[in-house]
C-alpha cells in the first residue's frame, strides 16, 4: 500500500504550522488527579500544572462524522494525508523552559518539522516529526518534539513480538492496574475516539489486539507521576519517553525508576512478563 494518495507528496506537508488557543481550566487537571488515584488538595486558579498535563489542552474539536477510523479527524488538513492506517505516538522529547498555570490563556504552536518514509520489519512506515511549543503569560514554557509512526494493519493471526527485558535496578515502583474504567477516563480527557481503548470486541476482533491498549500518553504520564510521588513535586525540567512495546489491559504493568545522579532519573514500564514497554528519562530542576 502507498504511504499516501496517488499523486500526492507528503513532502508538501513539510513546514505547516497550526496554533490553538486554550484556557488552562482546572477540571481536567482535577480529573486526571483523580483517574491516577492521587490524594490531594483540589487544583485552584494559579496553581502550577503538573508536568505532561499541558496533553489535556489544545485538542481538535472535529465532528464526528469528520473521523477516522482510528478515532483521529480524518488526515490530510494539518497532518499529512498518509494511508498507512494504524497510528502510534512513538516518542516525545519535552523541556519546560517555564511553569504554566491553572487559569493562564495559552497558545500551542504546532509544526511539521520533517516527514520520513521507511521499510521495516513490519512493512512500510511514515515518520511524521511535530514540533508543539506552548506559549503562556510568561513567554514561551514548553517545547514537545513528537514522533508519529504510521504502519500498515497487520494480519489478524499476527502475534505481538515479545518485549526485550526490562531492568531490574529500580529503586522505586508502582503496579498499575489497566481497568477499562481508567482506560476510558483517559480517553475522555484526551478526547480521543480510537476504539481500541475501551471496545474490548473491536479490539481484538477487528484489530487483532490481545487486549485494550494502554495510551502510550497515558504510560508517559503514569512514568512522570511516578517522579512526582518520589521527589515531592520538585518539577521537571525535561521529560523523553520512547515507546517500545503495546501495553494491555489483560494485565498489571509496573512503573519503574531510579535515580541517576542528584537530578537525572532512569524510568521505564514493564509488563508482567517483565518485558520492557517504555523507557523514558527525566531530569529535576
Amino acid at each position: 500500500m502507498a504511504a499516501s494518495d496517488e499523486g500526492i507528496n507528503l513532502q508538501d506537508w513539510v513546514g505547516r504550522t497550526q496554533t490553538v488557543t486554550d484556557l488552562i481550566a482546572p477540571f481536567p487537571v482535577a480529573a486526571l488527579e483523580a483517574s491516577l488515584d492521587r490524594d490531594g488538595p483540589a487544583p485552584k486558579m494559579g496553581d502550577v500544572l503538573p508536568p505532561l498535563y499541558h496533553w489535556l489542552y489544545f485538542l481538535g474539536t472535529a465532528a464526528t462524522e469528520a473521523l477516522d477510523v482510528d478515532g483521529h479527524p480524518k488526515r490530510g488538513d494539518f497532518l499529512p494525508p498518509v494511508t498507512l492506517p494504524r497510528r502510534m505516538w512513538a516518542s516525545s522529547d519535552i523541556r519546560f523552559e517555564g511553569d504554566l498555570h491553572i487559569g493562564d490563556m495559552v497558545s500551542q504552536t504546532s509544526t511539521i518539522e520533517s516527514i520520513a518514509e521507511k521499510t521495516g520489519r513490519t512493512g512500510p512506515l511514515v515518520f511524521v516529526n511535530l514540533r508543539h511549543e506552548v506559549t503562556g503569560p510568561s513567554g514561551l514554557c514548553v517545547v514537545d518534539r513528537q514522533t508519529v509512526v504510521y504502519r500498515e494493519m497487520p494480519p489478524k493471526d499476527a502475534s505481538t513480538p515479545p518485549a526485550k527485558p526490562a531492568p531490574t535496578d529500580e529503586a522505586f515502583h508502582r503496579v498499575v492496574s489497566p481497568s477499562a474504567a481508567l482506560l476510558f477516563r483517559y480517553s475522555a480527557l484526551i478526547f480521543n475516539a480510537h476504539r481500541i481503548h475501551y471496545d474490548h470486541p473491536y479490539t481484538t476482533e477487528v484489530e487483532g489486539y490481545p487486549g485494550l491498549v494502554v495510551h502510550g500518553p497515558l504510560l508517559a504520564t503514569l512514568l512522570s507521576d511516578l517522579v512526582r510521588r518520589n521527589t515531592g513535586d520538585r518539577g521537571l525540567a525535561a521529560f523523553q519517553f520512547r515507546a517500545m512495546s503495546p501495553v494491555f489491559d489483560d494485565a498489571d504493568f509496573t512503573v519503574c525508576g531510579r535515580s541517576d545522579g542528584d537530578k537525572d532519573m532512569q524510568l521505564w514500564a514493564k509488563n508482567a512478563g517483565g518485558g520492557l514497554c517504555v523507557q523514558a528519562q527525566a531530569s529535576l530542576k
